[in-house]
């Protein structure tokens, strides 16, 4: 292992909750290991894997005031739902306080919970790695992971659809973002097929 991850698994170890650094290996684990499929560096896949739970040790309470305090509210739902301001807080605290200049590991970091129209193939490996590392246990885990495992583009689809189908089972609401990456993925799957 490099210095820099090494210095960044550290961090995670001191930054996160025994369960959530255990999530994070998991989602490293799988990161590293699909990476060279896609054609993604590996160290940037096990870099933005560790890291993209960094800001989840704060509370929610914590997560709006510094979101508002360094303007990373985009939309009126994050306040709705502050559970998807972690990845846009670690994403800055990372550039801003650890120095990390590489744009797709920061946007992996930061998209890893909604998404985004037009996702990096490394945007795509974090979020679905989020999703489905080997400790998450729900019934249809195993069929995300073998799409995942086909096709990147296909199995970050089939993740935002698990997402949506879970959100109108539960009667939640749907982030305008989350609608806008489906609709993304979908369009370049579709187009693909034809």
């Amino acid at each position: 292992m490099d210095s820099r991850l090494a210095y960044f698994r550290l961090l995670a170890e001191e930054m996160l909750t025994p369960e959530r650094l255990q999530h994070s290996l998991g989602v490293e684990a799988l990161a590293a290991e699909l990476a060279p499929k896609y054609n993604i560096v590996p160290d940037d896949a096990r870099l933005a894997a560790l890291v993209h739970d960094l800001a989840k040790g704060y509370s929610l309470e914590e997560q709006i005031r510094r979101a508002k305090e360094l303007k990373l509210i985009v939309y009126p739902q994050d306040i709705e739902n502050p559970q998807v301001l972690h990845g846009r807080l670690a994403a800055y605290m990372l550039e801003h306080d650890y120095g990390v200049g590489n744009q797709d590991i920061l946007q992996a970091v930061a998209n890893h919970t909604l998404g985004r129209p037009n996702m990096s193939p490394l945007e795509m490996l974090i979020y679905s790695a989020d999703l489905t590392e080997p400790g998450r246990d729900f019934p249809g885990v195993d069929k995300l992971r073998q799409k995942l495992y086909h096709d990147l583009r296909e199995g970050t689809l089939a993740c935002v659809e698990h997402t949506l189908n879970y959100l109108n089972m539960n009667k939640k609401r749907v982030h305008p973002l989350t609608a806008l990456t489906y609709a993304s993925l979908k369009s370049e799957c579709d187009s693909k097929e034809v």
